[in-house]
């Protein structure tokens, strides 16, 4: 009499698979970056009054989220590029929310980074866009971004047309250009 295998590993090894399967796809969510085409999620952050802004207020207008910090030096550096950006379409359907992450003054974030003078940083580099201020960095995990800066360009929609990871010159005529059919949309 020959001895059948038998089919537990079988069995196990399916199993197995199959769980992996129902795992990756119940997290499918959680690990994918917000990017092209996706609706620009949501958020409601404080400027630096302390008056609570919200992305939604903003509907029907195109809007450039740029998420960065005071310590950051690509931030720096871009920064000039946004406010001739804003300067140059004064007066039309568009908005500049820069959310800077630091912490609070006086104290770290996570990475060790130092908490900055946002209000300082502002006028001290001639800002004349909406500053907003999220010393908590929950904007980091809503917009589920890697580092700063970080750049959303949203479309009258509400829809990410544009996402930058990394300093840029929003002033640009590539980036200018596409701003405009934004705005002529």
């Amino acid at each position: 009499m020959t001895r059948r295998p038998s089919r537990i590993p079988y069995l196990v090894a399916v199993l197995g698979a199959g769980a992996l399967v129902l795992m990756a796809w119940a997290g499918r969510g959680r690990f994918q970056p917000v990017g092209l085409g996706a609706d620009a999620p949501a958020f409601t952050i404080s400027d630096l009054q302390g008056a609570p802004v919200s992305l939604e207020d903003h509907r029907g207008r195109v809007v450039l989220v740029n998420i960065w910090a005071t310590w950051c030096g690509p931030c720096i550096v871009e920064m000039p590029s946004m406010q001739r950006l804003y300067d140059q379409l004064d007066g039309q359907p568009f908005d500049i929310l820069a959310v800077s992450v630091d912490a609070a003054q006086g104290e770290r974030d996570e990475a060790g980074n130092p908490g900055g003078d946002v209000g300082l940083f502002a006028r001290e580099h001639g800002l004349t866009f909406t500053i907003l201020h999220d010393a908590s960095g929950r904007i980091r995990q809503t917009y589920r971004t890697t580092g700063v800066p970080e750049s959303f360009l949203i479309g009258k929609d509400g829809v990410i047309y544009k996402k930058i990871a990394g300093a840029t010159e929003w002033d640009s005529p590539e980036n200018l250009e596409l701003i405009q059919r934004l705005l002529a949309s």
